[in-house]
């Protein structure tokens, strides 16, 4: 479920299309690492060019550079992007975008272990009549070099509600 707040929009809504966003666990040689990755569908009121430019705008105006490297949230704690984890769901937040999924158990392991996901949010839209969650598609869109250049990469915090 993606909700858009009223409160000053940097990008027209029309335009975003619907946001997807996906979370895995993948194993790297330091450790098992837990993965969001967060495109639109590219059904935006302007087509698919017209959202990936939205969500450029989006990105951009959230102080996130596209193919520049790693953002580190830690070391930027006035960035508008966050991520509240809770059990069996999640909250990201980017800017006045608030997208709420769940999460395979695996993830949420991790991302308690970690305290952190690692965001891949691309201009890319997802390939259009792919369903998503669909492990091939989501292995070849995530090692499509074009569509990781076109992305922000973050390492983001995972905060939790406290008692």
């Amino acid at each position: 479920m993606t909700s858009i707040s009223p409160e000053t929009q940097s990008v027209p809504t029309d335009d975003l299309g619907s946001l997807v966003v996906q979370s895995w666990r993948g194993t790297t040689p330091d450790g098992d690492v837990p993965y969001l990755l967060a495109c639109s569908l590219g059904d935006g009121a302007n087509g698919p060019e017209g959202t990936s430019k939205a969500i450029e705008q989006l990105l951009l105006s959230a102080g996130l550079p596209l193919g520049e490297g790693l953002v580190h949230a830690v070391q930027r704690p006035s960035l508008p992007v966050s991520l509240l984890v809770v059990p069996g769901s999640a909250v990201l937040t980017v800017q006045h975008l608030k997208s709420q999924f769940v999460p395979p158990e695996t993830w949420l392991e991790a991302v308690g272990q970690l305290g952190y996901a690692y965001l891949i949010f691309t201009t890319r839209p997802w390939p259009q009549g792919a369903e998503p969650g669909d492990v091939a598609t989501l292995a070849a869109f995530t090692s499509d070099e074009g569509a990781m250049a076109a992305a922000a990469h973050v390492v983001l915090p995972a905060r939790s509600l406290r008692s």
